[in-house]
């Protein structure tokens, strides 16, 4: 029996009883608020308990778990104040950390893919991996031509564990809604299923990684490992040394902190024009900042297709968002769908709705910080949660073609966030959006 599987019972169980610990943890707000402790006060504790019960099992579990948990790692600038500084050290914990499986599950993985002589292929291959992601863990070793190499090996059962994970993975709406209010749960889910399955496929993470690395060879400001070889359940890359961008976040250095924000902000816009594809999983985890101060970019996996007409369609709609009126920026959305057509929307409201979502695009440069999250968040949920007949959230939508694009550039702009970085994000925009300069229309 592989090994994912094998605790597939446990796995469910215990994302099943995370729901009726947030109950429990009810409960006992409300005794004590039966002698006299305030509301707000039980309220917190809940959250707080609640979320590092979450935290804990969503650090056990592989697969679709541990992916939202690296998604919600990316939000919690967000946070209000009284949690995110008790949340941020377990969710960075997520970002780069997930339990190894045993030695000898990873030699029959390698056996599997590379057949029985795959030590061969090495001149040495460390079996305590380098770290550990959602479907699979990365081993440091040396090709055998003498390349610094990472070897990928995928959990077996991963698919199972992934699909057992999604179908428990509603029983967390309960607790995570409260502690992430902006965050719409049901299409990022479906959004990480879909991309989860595709990164489950490594001969096709490594074409798209071919793809990536062949247009950024020997860029001043990029590094993208090579492949080296791909089969079965095993991918082996270039290795990457560098700062891991959670590192960096961590650090003091705001002038690391600029730069690494400049670098992956510009890399979504400029990615795809050069591939017509766009990273979609940018948490700190895929990411290095180079001595020689280049951003290193890692797991390729869930890349997403951008064709040029979608690109033209986003640079028009930020274009008029950030330089039109309210009239012209209904007009638009009409036209490109995410209003439908005669939808009465008021101007004003489009504009106060939009105007801190445009913020970086809108001045010469920008800080990314938590208040401005914050504000964004909290304008999203009052939109979203306004279900009155008339209201903008009723006439609001996005299209499916759009869903990669919104997932990726919204966990950009928490990592950015994160990393409180300041840059001229505008004039990224005009050098690398096609259209995003062009006279409003």
């Amino acid at each position: 029996m592989s090994d994912i599987p094998r605790k597939a019972v446990s796995r469910t169980a215990k994302l099943a009883a995370l729901p009726l610990g947030f109950a429990g943890r009810t409960v006992l707000g409300l005794g004590k608020r039966t002698i006299g402790r305030p509301a707000e006060a039980v309220a917190l504790e809940i959250q707080r308990r609640t979320a590092d019960q979450m935290f804990a099992v969503l650090g056990e579990l592989k697969g679709g778990a541990m992916k939202v948990g690296q998604v919600m790692s990316i939000f919690e600038a967000g946070l209000p104040d009284e949690l995110s500084a008790t949340l941020r050290a377990g969710l960075t914990r997520l970002q780069e950390a997930a339990p190894p499986m045993p030695s000898a599950t990873t030699r029959r993985v390698m056996a599997d893919s590379f057949g029985p002589g795959w030590r061969e292929r090495f001149t040495s291959f460390d079996e305590s991996p380098a770290a550990a992601a959602s479907i699979g863990q990365v081993h440091r070793a040396v090709w055998h031509d003498g390349r610094d190499v990472a070897v990928k090996v995928q959990y077996p059962g991963a698919r199972d564990a992934l699909m057992s994970d999604f179908r428990q993975m509603s029983r967390l709406g309960r607790i995570i809604a409260p502690l992430f209010p902006a965050l719409d749960l049901k299409p990022v889910i479906e959004g990480l299923r879909e991309r989860l399955e595709k990164e489950l496929d490594y001969a096709d993470e490594a074409r798209l990684q071919n793809v990536f690395h062949e247009a950024f060879r020997d860029d001043p400001d990029y590094v993208i490992p090579a492949v080296v070889a791909q089969s079965g359940g095993v991918l082996v890359t270039e290795w990457l040394d560098g700062t891991p961008l959670a590192e960096v976040i961590a650090g003091t250095d705001q002038e690391d902190r600029d730069r690494a924000g400049l670098l992956l902000f510009r890399f979504l816009l400029v990615s795809r024009v050069r591939c017509d594809l766009i990273h979609v999983d940018p948490h700190p985890g895929n990411f290095r900042l180079m001595p020689d101060g280049r951003l290193g970019v890692l797991d390729f996996g869930g890349a997403a297709e951008v064709p040029p007409d979608l690109q033209r369609s986003i640079a028009r709609l930020l274009r008029i968002g950030t330089a039109g009126t309210g009239e012209d920026m209904i007009v638009v959305a009409e036209q490109e769908g995410l209003l439908r057509p005669g939808s009465g929307v008021d101007p004003r409201e489009l504009e106060a709705f939009m105007a801190p979502q445009l913020a970086p695009l809108a001045h010469e440069t920008f800080r990314f910080t938590r208040a401005w999250l914050k504000e964004v968040t909290t304008g999203s949920v009052s939109v979203a949660t306004d279900l009155r007949p008339g209201s903008l959230a009723r006439k609001l939508g996005l299209p499916p073609a759009y869903l990669p694009l919104a997932l990726a550039m919204s966990a950009c702009e928490g990592v950015l966030c994160q990393l409180e970085a300041e840059a001229p994000y505008r004039a990224e925009a005009v050098a690398h959006l096609p259209g995003f300069a062009d006279e409003p229309v």
